[in-house]
C-alpha cells in the first residue's frame, strides 16, 4: 500500500516574509479560502506574536477556514506559544508549530547558548503548546548544518515532550539531495521514539534545489512536505507546492507515494498568489508558467497534433489550465463569462456577477476582445473594491502632449458629497495625484509604483500597485483599467480609503476607551 505524504502549505507565513508590504487582512482570508480548496493538510497562516494584524488574520482563518489543520508559527518561548494558541482557537483543526536553531553557527553567534539550553527551550514550550492542542511540530531551525548527533538528541527529546511532527529545514537551501536524503536516513534508524512522529522537511532554494532535496527526502522516510504555492518565500524562496505535489502524482508508481493536494486547483491558486502579492510567474515556470504548455517548434506541434502526449507528459486540465480559448466581445452574454471562469476554476461565489459583466462591458467595448487574464484581472480588483468606500472615482480626464505641461481633472464621491479638482504636473499621472490630494486634503509620499500589463501587446489591461505611506504608515494600493491615469488613481483611492477605514478603527477604539 502507497504512503500518504502530507502536504503543509506557508504561503501565508514564510511565502508572506518575501513580500515588499505586507498583506492585508482580506487579502489573507481571500487567498486562505483559495489554498483551502488545494486540499492541502495543513496551512501555516501566520506567526501570532509578530504583530496585532497577524493575530487578527491568524484568529479570522482559524475561525473560517475548515478542512486543513491550522497552523501558526512560534519561537520556543512562551509568550508566542501563548500568542499561537488564543490565535488557533476557534479552528475546527490547528497545530503550533514551534522551533529552535540548532546548528553550532546559529547556537554561538545568534543564540548564545549551548545545545543543551536550546533543547531545554524547546521542551518547555512543547509541553505548554500542547496545552493548547495535541498537534505540536517543532523544527530543527538550521538542522541541515547541525551534527547528526545533535540532532538526534534533541528529537528525541522533543518527542518525548509531545512532538507529534518533526521538521528538519534546509534553513538556507545549503545541501544536495543525497546529503539531505542520508541526514533523513539517519535520524529515521538513530532517533529511538521517531516511530511517534512524523518527519517534515522544509527546503529553501537558494541553490535552486528545494524541491529536488524534497523529494529526496520523502524517497529516505520523511512524509511532509512544507511547501508554497510558486515557491515564493525568503530569499530565494521554498520548495514549490505545484511542483512537488505533481511530482508525486505524476511519478507515483515510482515514488509508492501519494498525497491528497486536488491538483486541477492549482493553476487558479497560483495565478491569485501571484496577482495578490504582486510576484508574476516566470513564463518557463514548471506547471503553472506561461509557456508550460505551449509548442513553438514545428516538430513539436506536429508531434502533439498526433499525440498529445509525445511532448506533454500531463494534460493542461490536470492542474486546471484550460484548454481552450472562447471570444469575448461587448457580443458575449453572462452566460458565456460564467462558463469561461467555470473553466478557469472559479465559482459563483467568487465574484459579482453585475458588478463584474459591467467592467466587462465598458472593458470590451475600450478594446474590442477581452481574455482570460482580463475577467482575473477584473475579479481581483473587484474584490478589493468596497461598494460602501467612503471614496469613489466618478471620472478623471487627463491630457499631455510634447509642448506643453500635463493636466488632469478627478472628480470623486465623498459619502453623499461630489468634489472635483484641476492639477497640472510632469505627467498626467502626476497632476491627477496632485488633484486628488486637493480633494482629500490629505498628502501621502508614494514609496514605490508598479506597473504591469495584465497579458500581452496593445490591449493589455494596466495594473498599478503602489506603496504609499501617510502619518507613519504603510499601504498598499491596486488599482487596474485599460487607461494608465485611471488604473493610478484606482490605485490611489484605493489608499486612501485604506486610510481612512484605519482612521475610523482608531476612532472608535479612542470611545471604547472613553466610555
Amino acid at each position: 500500500m502507497q504512503d500518504k505524504v502530507w502536504i503543509f502549505d506557508t504561503t501565508l507565513r514564510d511565502g508572506e516574509q518575501a513580500l515588499k508590504a505586507s498583506l492585508t487582512e482580506e487579502d489573507k482570508i481571500l487567498l486562505a479560502h483559495t489554498i483551502s480548496r488545494l486540499n492541502v493538510d495543513v496551512m501555516e497562516v501566520g506567526f501570532p506574536v509578530s504583530s496585532p494584524a497577524d493575530f487578527r488574520a491568524v484568529q479570522r482563518i482559524a475561525r473560517e477556514i475548515s478542512g486543513p489543520s491550522i497552523c501558526g508559527l512560534a519561537r520556543a518561548v512562551s509568550k508566542d506559544i501563548e500568542a499561537c494558541g488564543e490565535a488557533l482557537r476557534p479552528a475546527q483543526k490547528s497545530r503550533i508549530h514551534t522551533f529552535i536553531a540548532t546548528s553550532p553557527l546559529h547556537l554561538e553567534h545568534k543564540l548564545r547558548m549551548s545545545l543543551d539550553d536550546a533543547t531545554e527551550m524547546a521542551v518547555k514550550s512543547i509541553k505548554l503548546a500542547r496545552n493548547y492542542t495535541d498537534d505540536v511540530e517543532f523544527s530543527c531551525e538550521d538542522a541541515s548544518r547541525t551534527p547528526y548527533d545533535d540532532l538526534c538528541r534533541i528529537v528525541e527529546r522533543a518527542i518525548d515532550a509531545g512532538a507529534s511532527t518533526i521538521n528538519l529545514p534546509d534553513t538556507v537551501g545549503y545541501v544536495t539531495p543525497d546529503e539531505y536524503a542520508a541526514m533523513i536516513h539517519h535520524i529515521r534508524h538513530n532517533v529511538p521514539n521517531i516511530d511517534k512522529a512524523r518527519l517534515s522537511v522544509h527546503c529553501h532554494n537558494d541553490l535552486g534545489l528545494a524541491v529536488a532535496n524534497s523529494i529526496a527526502a520523502v524517497q529516505a522516510g520523511a512524509r511532509q512536505i512544507e511547501c508554497t504555492i510558486n515557491g515564493i518565500g525568503e530569499r530565494a524562496g521554498n520548495c514549490s507546492l505545484e511542483e512537488a505535489a505533481m511530482i508525486l502524482k505524476m511519478r507515483e508508481d515510482h515514488l509508492q507515494v501519494s498525497c491528497d493536494v486536488r491538483s486541477e486547483e492549482i493553476y487558479r491558486a497560483s495565478r491569485q498568489v501571484a496577482k495578490i502579492c504582486n510576484m508574476p510567474v516566470q513564463p518557463n515556470k514548471a506547471i503553472v508558467g506561461e509557456n508550460a504548455f505551449a509548442h513553438s517548434s514545428g516538430i513539436h506541434q506536429d508531434g502533439v497534433l498526433k499525440a498529445q502526449n509525445t511532448y506533454e507528459i500531463m494534460s493542461p486540465e490536470t492542474v486546471g489550465v484550460p484548454n481552450n480559448q472562447l471570444n469575448m466581445t461587448s457580443r458575449s452574454g453572462r452566460h458565456v463569462i460564467e462558463h469561461r471562469l467555470s473553466e478557469l476554476g472559479y465559482q459563483q461565489s467568487d465574484y459579482d456577477m453585475d458588478s463584474l459583466y459591467d467592467s466587462f462591458l465598458a472593458l470590451a467595448d475600450q478594446k474590442g476582445t477581452v481574455y482570460d487574464y482580463d475577467l482575473e484581472a477584473m475579479i481581483h480588483f473587484n474584490q478589493i473594491t468596497d461598494k460602501d468606500d467612503f471614496y469613489q472615482l466618478q471620472f478623471v480626464n487627463a491630457s499631455s502632449n510634447s509642448q506643453s505641461i500635463a493636466s488632469a481633472t478627478v472628480g470623486i464621491a465623498m459619502g453623499e458629497q461630489l468634489k472635483q479638482e484641476a492639477a497640472t504636473g510632469n505627467g498626467p499621472v502626476e497632476a491627477a495625484f496632485l488633484a486628488l490630494e486637493r480633494i482629500t486634503g490629505k498628502a501621502i509620499d508614494i514609496v514605490e509604483y508598479n506597473l504591469d500589463a495584465t497579458g500581452q501587446g496593445a490591449s493589455s489591461l494596466g495594473q498599478v500597485d503602489m506603496i504609499a505611506k501617510y502619518d507613519g504608515r504603510q499601504y498598499h494600493g491596486t488599482g487596474l483599467a485599460a487607461d494608465v491615469v485611471e488604473a493610478s488613481v484606482h490605485a490611489m483611492i484605493h489608499v486612501y480609503n485604506l486610510i481612512h477605514r484605519a482612521a475610523k478603527v482608531s476612532s472608535l477604539k479612542q470611545q471604547r476607551k472613553a466610555g
